[in-house]
């Protein structure tokens, strides 16, 4: 069943901007549960860095989580989107296309407004599949 990206979408997206350190972000990442945020400039979307960037471009990388800026290891412009109005189907198209797990939801001219992910599409999909299932358990701390 096709459904709007508004309706399944984790609004209220966590941006910095991209001379935020990389701990600063894993920081506001561990504070609001996300495995994301957005790297921006007010409405311009600059990059999305994710745990996973934090581990293989900073960490294994040898960088200093510390003093590396989060504009240096977070995914490049052009960053691939989707609208709150677009529907899950074309989100879905777009992940499988691309590789991507995540996909940041900007209205009209660009502001962040949320992240849609592979699990959010899963959950609304069939809540009772294992992925549906794994991705609206309560998070493992």
């Amino acid at each position: 069943m096709t459904r709007r990206i508004r309706d399944v979408m984790s609004p209220g997206a966590v941006a910095v901007e991209p001379m935020t350190s990389v701990e600063r972000a894993a920081l506001l990442m561990r504070e609001h549960d996300i495995g994301d945020v957005l790297v921006a400039y007010d409405c311009d979307l600059f990059g999305v860095l994710t745990d996973r960037d934090i581990v293989v471009r900073t960490l294994a990388a040898g960088l200093d989580p510390h003093t590396t800026a989060v504009g240096t290891v977070c995914s490049r412009p052009p960053v691939l989107t989707v609208s709150p109005e677009d529907t899950t189907d074309r989100a879905a198209e777009l992940m499988r296309h691309h590789g991507l797990r995540r996909l940041p939801v900007v209205e009209h001219g660009g502001c962040p407004v949320g992240v849609v992910s592979l699990g959010d599409l899963a959950a609304a999909e069939d809540p009772h599949s294992a992925l549906g299932g794994i991705s609206t358990a309560a998070p493992n701390h």
